[in-house]
């Protein structure tokens, strides 16, 4: 489908990222703006801008009917969300296609599922793909025994989380009802869901990320690795690329692998598949984060590629 006008859903460098992507396609764009981003240079570059709110992101840039509102009125055929705010919500790339808007990003369904993190374990391992060892979502009597059979350290980490919230690394059984009692207060206070699960903690690991772009006809492009393992509280702190640890057979066989994962839960345009590396060259999936992450200029400067295009 050819767009002649698309609204982004964000502010600032996001916003101007995308803008000039969309004109270096011929594509009119539309900015949206709160109160008090009126001035600001995305508002200034766009061909259209539309006022949707005070200053609070919470009463403009994620209210989704303002939002819908605006790509409608003025004519637009689709809604780039960029990263951050409203890029990673089901409801509203639901919204989008129930107002005759293309959401520029996978499909409600497939950012719901994997956005469950224990339901993406689910779908990974019915495609064959590499898993932590791990367990369903837990109650607190029950995972005394499932750490004991997993085997010591292991993490507890919210069904419904990211961003390392809702995590907590358990070195030995007299640590883990105290963990799991602030995990699971921590899951509920962020995301609304307490739900936990097990992962065996795989020490040392490495976090190496694979970029993917699909399309809706099966296709599936990946872009190489992102190595992202010095962090700061389960948050990445230094994106490189290429991965030292990677072989040229270690990075063909994560991007297969990824491909592969890809295809199986019929994902649509960018995204990126999280795996752990552990010392002896295994990996597993842990996550999918089903949009465009910040992260995305190292693999654009590594491969010459616009991934906002």
């Amino acid at each position: 489908m050819r767009f002649n006008r698309v609204l982004i859903a964000n502010r600032g460098e996001v916003a101007v990222r995308v803008i000039r992507a969309l004109h270096e396609l011929d594509i009119e764009a539309v900015a949206v703006y709160s109160t008090a981003d009126e001035g600001s240079l995305h508002v200034r570059l766009a061909d259209r801008a539309v006022c949707i709110g005070p200053p609070p992101a919470t009463e403009s840039y994620l209210r989704i009917p303002s939002i819908i509102g605006a790509a409608s009125t003025t004519g637009c055929q689709a809604i780039h969300p960029g990263w951050g705010f409203l890029a990673e919500n089901p409801a509203f790339a639901a919204a989008c296609g129930e107002n005759d808007l293309v959401f520029i990003g996978p499909s409600a369904e497939v950012m719901a599922r994997m956005g469950d993190k224990a339901l993406a374990r689910e779908e990974m391992d019915a495609a064959g793909i590499p898993l932590v060892p791990g367990t369903p979502p837990l109650g607190p009597d029950e995972t005394a025994e499932a750490a004991a059979g997993l085997g010591f350290p292991v993490l507890l980490k919210a069904a419904a989380g990211g961003g390392g919230k809702g995590m907590r690394l358990v070195q030995e059984l007299d640590q883990l009802e105290r963990a799991f009692s602030t995990a699971t207060a921590e899951a509920d206070a962020s995301f609304g869901d307490g739900r936990l699960y097990l992962e065996k903690a795989i020490v040392p690991a490495r976090h190496v990320e694979i970029q993917v772009i699909a399309d809706a006809h099966d296709g599936v492009l990946t872009l190489g690795e992102r190595e992202c393992s010095i962090q700061r509280r389960h948050q990445k702190l230094i994106e490189e690329s290429p991965s030292p640890a990677l072989t040229p057979e270690l990075r063909e066989e994560m991007e297969a692998t990824a491909e592969r994962a890809a295809r199986a839960i019929g994902y649509e345009n960018a995204g990126t598949f999280e795996f752990l590396l552990g010392p002896d060259g295994s990996f597993y999936f842990i996550e999918l984060n089903a949009r465009l992450q910040v992260e995305h200029p190292v693999t654009e400067l590594v491969t010459g590629i616009d991934l906002a295009q």
